[in-house]
């Protein structure tokens, strides 16, 4: 029985490496004008969503090898958590428009907050936007193998709260291969629109 469950392990793990291989080629090679404007596209779905407008504070990433740019969403809303590497977990610091700490470059290259900057209230966060390599219509995410998302979104603090994963629309797939781990996602955003996942 074991050695059953590893073999459907490992053949997950091996369609997930080759998925996303595929996948993040597909992203590299988008041409620079039209990656911003599939940006800007997402951002205006989000923005024109009434919940996000309500929302008192939102995670979200910065935008790392071709990821979709949300950063145009800072003008739009005033309270955010950005996220800092520690370790094998995620420290979530506070940012917004008036209170800025400068970001730096940090573990794995990705441009994060100053260690000294104000931790989030998890009670007060409302939203994750989620970066991802792939999303399904169920609201299951392709990440990059690291399991950081997962691992945070199994936590008491986090697990309740609405998650958004946030791709381009070719990365918006039927299915994407998963672990009985991998925790689902209440919907996700492209630049063809906001999709509520199909449980």
């Amino acid at each position: 029985m074991v050695q059953r469950i590893d073999s459907k392990s490992n053949h997950t793990r091996e369609a997930k490496a080759n998925l996303r291989r595929r996948l993040l080629n597909a992203r590299q090679s988008i041409p620079a004008q039209v990656w911003r404007e599939k940006c800007d596209r997402i951002c205006a779905h989000l923005q024109a969503w009434d919940y996000f407008r309500q929302c008192r504070v939102v995670l979200a990433y910065t935008s790392f090898r071709n990821e979709p740019d949300i950063s145009a969403l800072t003008q739009h809303h005033e309270h955010w958590g950005l996220p800092r590497c520690v370790g094998k977990t995620m420290a979530w610091h506070y940012w917004s428009k008036t209170i800025q700490w400068p970001l730096r470059k940090g573990a794995y290259g990705i441009i994060e907050p100053h260690p000294q900057s104000p931790l989030v209230d998890p009670t007060l966060v409302d939203l994750i936007l989620v970066p991802a390599v792939a999303c399904d219509v169920r609201g299951y995410r392709l990440g990059y193998g690291a399991g950081y998302y997962d691992r945070m979104l199994s936590k008491a603090e986090w697990k309740d709260k609405p998650t958004i994963g946030v791709v381009f629309e070719y990365a918006r797939l039927p299915s994407v291969p998963r672990d009985v781990w991998d925790q689902p996602m209440i919907g996700v955003c492209t630049e063809s629109g906001l999709f509520l996942a199909k449980r």
